[in-house]
C-alpha cells in the first residue's frame, strides 16, 4: 500500500465550516491520513465480476395495504389553528 499524499487538515476543516485548535490538528492528520490509507488499500482489491450492493443482505420494505380510513374532520382541524383565513391555516412566513 502507498502512503497517502499529506492532507492539509485545515483545509478540510475550513471546508466544512469548522474551527479546529492546533491540537485537534496535531491528533486529526495521523487519523485522516490513516482513513485515506485505508480508502486507498480497499481500491487495491480485485471486484472484478462483484455486483454493487448497498447492503450485505437484501433489504424489503414492508408497506401497509393503502386503506381509506376516517380522518380528522375539516372544521375539527381548523378549530386547533392559532391562525385561519378562508379554510387555510394561516403560518408565519419564513422566506424573505
Amino acid at each position: 500500500m502507498s502512503s497517502p499524499d499529506k492532507i492539509d487538515v485545515r483545509y478540510v476543516a475550513h471546508l466544512a465550516r469548522m474551527h479546529l485548535a492546533d491540537g485537534e490538528v496535531a491528533r486529526l492528520q495521523p487519523q485522516l491520513e490513516q482513513i485515506v490509507g485505508y480508502v486507498q488499500q480497499l481500491g487495491e482489491l480485485n471486484v472484478e465480476g462483484i455486483e454493487p450492493t448497498a447492503h450485505a443482505i437484501p433489504v424489503q420494505n414492508v408497506f401497509r395495504a393503502d386503506e381509506v380510513r376516517p380522518c380528522l374532520d375539516h372544521d375539527a382541524a381548523m378549530q386547533n389553528a392559532p391562525l385561519a383565513r378562508e379554510g387555510q391555516f394561516i403560518v408565519p412566513k419564513i422566506i424573505e
